[in-house]
């Protein structure tokens, strides 16, 4: 039988029993199921995934106990490493504390770097959130004309327009009941450690850099200080040699010789210059600033200290951040082997709801008007084309990828330990004999000018002595300088005082 339009709607039945007094304040019914149902879901989701532990070496070599290339292995403290790293105090310059304090607060690489950090953060919040039930509220308004064809009335197509209001709570929470969930949680959290610890390299890194930089502009000014030197020698010879000749006591071939002595001198006080422009620009661009070719880096190159302190290859997996990163990624793609695994087996979900609906917006909180729903429901997947079992290797290939790229970072990483302890030892030695070059062609080129001012020897003895005492003096300074950053790199190499604990979960 057809509706009536003077049957009474259900609207008007619940408005007509509102006179009838329940003895229950309104909203008391959908209140005290969902509240109950709510605090209990989020206890339960409140279990949310830890930290994969960290794997034990998975490599297919066997790792030393001790390095090839001395049992003396670290600086001073290196076995006690610090939140901070500052293994370049050790240098005992005052000026470069500040200037790595400074490119630390300024620099924009790292900044990006710790962006990046954030955002991995960021990341695992959202894994994390999957865990709890997924809670929406809604208010929607509806206004609607319905028109009844096909009714044996006159005077047109009947119709019908009313309008309604809704108020509702929702409730969706997937049981994780294989550990689909933790396991996407475990994954996203071992990737926020490797960006901690990706931030921890890249601010080792850029203190590398930064006093790699340091040292490299003040070789550049005492570079430049002994061309200057030597540039108003041969200059001072060159004089020498010209008012000899207007005299007649020398020939035109010696006075070629100064000439050209002289010169070459000046252009390689020029190049000094360059370089010494270039090497200021480095530390303004890791500043921040702009590369104006202005700062000053004041002091000389100390003589790095004795090294004292033993580290050992093993000590090198925990004490590095790149092996860390690795290493944690590494366990972050296990994590997602688990989780594909997982995705094989049925999801259980509990669904629930309500609220109100109601023809007038004033009954929205009213009682009378209440509605619910609660469901529960499980998907299992019968059939998506194979992409599932799929998943599931293609984690299992992207997890022996991460071994791989682990086993190959912590090959790296001894072999740089390796190759500086090595070169620490060979640049000690090659400063002794650099020292007794530059002490020898001194001597040489003094003896040669005496000679030459006594007349038994041409000016090219004094040129080729001249050379000879600049090139060894520019050599022992430029060796000096790349024992300073052999010593650098050897810090880095092995971990640089870099924290090994797991970071805070946001």
């Amino acid at each position: 039988m057809g509706p009536s339009s003077s049957s009474e709607s259900r609207h008007d039945q619940l408005r007509r029993r509102r006179a009838v007094p329940t003895g229950k304040p309104v909203g008391t019914t959908w209140q005290a199921f969902f509240r109950p149902a709510v605090f209990a879901a989020l206890g339960l989701a409140a279990c949310t995934a830890s930290p994969p532990p960290a794997l034990p070496p998975q490599l297919d070599f066997t790792v030393p106990e001790t390095f090839a290339n001395g049992s003396v292995a670290a600086v001073p403290g290196a076995n006690e490493p610090t939140a901070e790293g500052e293994f370049w105090r050790d240098f005992g310059v005052p000026d470069l504390d500040l200037y790595v304090a400074a490119v630390l607060a300024a620099n924009r690489d790292l900044r990006a770097a710790a962006a990046r950090f954030a955002a991995a953060a960021q990341s695992r919040a959202i894994a994390a959130g999957a865990a709890f039930p997924e809670v929406d509220a809604g208010l929607d308004g509806r206004r609607t004309r319905q028109v009844f064809v096909g009714f044996p009335f006159g005077g047109g197509t009947p119709s019908r327009t009313f309008t309604t209001f809704g108020l509702s709570l929702n409730v969706r929470w997937e049981l994780d009941v294989w550990g689909r969930i933790r396991a996407n949680d475990a994954a996203a959290y071992a990737d926020l450690q490797a960006a901690a610890a990706d931030h921890a390299a890249a601010r080792l890194s850029l203190i590398g850099q930064s006093c790699r930089a340091w040292f490299a502009a003040v070789e550049a000014e005492q570079q430049l200080e002994l061309a200057e030197r030597a540039a108003a020698v041969a200059a001072a010879a060159r004089d020498d040699v010209q008012e000899r000749f207007r005299r007649g006591v020398r020939p035109a071939i010696d006075l070629h010789q100064a000439a050209a002595a002289a010169a070459n001198a000046a252009a390689v006080r020029l190049e000094r210059r360059e370089v010494l422009a270039a090497a200021r620009q480095q530390l303004e661009l890791l500043l921040g600033q702009y590369p104006a070719g202005r700062h000053q880096s004041p002091g000389g190159l100390p003589v790095p200290a004795r090294l004292t302190t033993a580290v050992v290859p093993p000590a090198l997996l925990e004490r590095r951040p790149d092996l860390v990163a690795a290493e944690r990624r590494l366990a972050a793609a296990g994590c997602r082997v688990e989780a594909a695994r997982a995705a094989l087996y049925p999801r259980l979900s509990l669904t629930a709801s309500g609220g109100t609906n109601t023809g007038e917006f004033d009954d929205l909180l009213d009682d009378d008007f209440r509605v619910w729903s609660l469901g529960a429901n499980l998907l299992a997947p019968l059939f998506r084309g194979g992409a599932l079992q799929a998943d599931v290797g293609r984690a299992g290939a992207r997890a022996d990828e991460a071994l791989a790229n682990y086993g190959a970072a912590v090959l790296r990483a001894f072999a740089e330990a390796e190759r500086h302890l090595r070169r620490e030892q060979l640049l000690a030695e090659r400063a002794d004999e650099l020292l007794r070059a530059a002490q020898h062609a001194e001597q040489s080129r003094a003896q040669a000018y005496e000679r030459w001012q006594l007349g038994v020897a041409d000016f090219l003895a004094v040129a080729d002595g001249q050379q000879r005492a600049y090139s060894a003096a520019a050599a022992a300074l430029g060796l000096a300088r790349e024992r300073l950053e052999t010593r650098i790199d050897l810090c880095l190499a092995l971990g640089g005082g870099t924290p090994t604990s797991n970071p805070p979960a946001p």
